[in-house]
């Protein structure tokens, strides 16, 4: 009996990590990935406001902006306090959102403790852009079968989304760690010393998760270095620029 309640009471291996980060940072400046998005952004706008001239035309400060796995809220910090009128946040860390809370300040930021692979308190329609920078690749096969439905249903038609996540082509590293430290889904390994599971994605795993719902505007692969106890390993990443069909 004493296991079973001791066993009730171990954390998810995302509020362990940021109970005592190993790799993530607590940094309060929002990644370059986002502000590049956000120029995109302004300029899809922009251009679509005169190219759809007949249509209401469409305002970013009106936005309601939803960040998935939102950590310490930096990114949609930065994006509410420049560019939108509203944010969501979700994390499945509770740590991370009482970060989050305190970075928030006076902006109109509602953070939620929320798995992204699972429903979602959110009327159908009702998001106008969605950012997923490096977390729902943490989801398993089936919250990512969630995760998919859930975002094609909250996201507005002509919504946008920015995704960063992992990337297997020309990563060593992710190779060597699918080979070392195997889990049990296809593309997937376990961080060691953590429960933690990541999956890196090929190109046709996002043209094939994201084609039937979305426009895919852009798609690059990008590099970037992962903090790791001492030591850092260079990670490639997709950086895919979509829209809500």
């Amino acid at each position: 009996m004493l296991c079973y309640f001791l066993h009730m009471y171990i954390p998810h291996p995302w509020e362990q990590e940021y109970r005592d980060p190993q790799f993530i940072t607590l940094a309060t400046e929002p990644l370059r990935d986002v502000r590049d998005f956000m120029k995109w952004v302004k300029k899809f706008i922009k251009r679509e406001n005169v190219e759809h001239a007949e249509d209401v035309s469409r305002d970013l400060t009106q936005w309601t902006v939803l960040d998935l796995g939102c950590g310490n809220g930096k990114n949609l910090h930065y994006i509410v306090e420049y560019f939108c009128n509203n944010g969501i946040g979700y994390d499945i860390s509770k740590t991370a959102i009482s970060y989050a809370l305190d970075l928030r300040g006076e902006l109109p930021i509602d953070y939620s403790v929320q798995n992204i692979g699972a429903d979602y308190p959110l009327a159908d329609a009702s998001i106008d852009m969605i950012v997923d920078t490096t977390s729902s690749h943490a989801l398993s096969q089936d919250e990512r079968g969630k995760f998919l439905s859930e975002i094609s249903r909250v996201l507005k038609p002509r919504g946008l989304y920015l995704l960063r996540t992992l990337c297997l082509e020309g990563d060593t590293n992710a190779k060597n760690m699918i080979r070392d430290f195997p889990s049990t889904e296809p593309n997937t390994y376990i961080l060691p010393n953590t429960d933690m599971i990541e999956r890196v994605f090929t190109k046709t795993d996002i043209e094939n998760d994201f084609g039937n719902n979305f426009i895919i505007h852009y798609m690059k692969k990008t590099s970037g270095y992962q903090k790791w106890g001492n030591q850092s390993y260079k990670r490639n990443y997709w950086v895919v620029y979509l829209e809500r069909k």
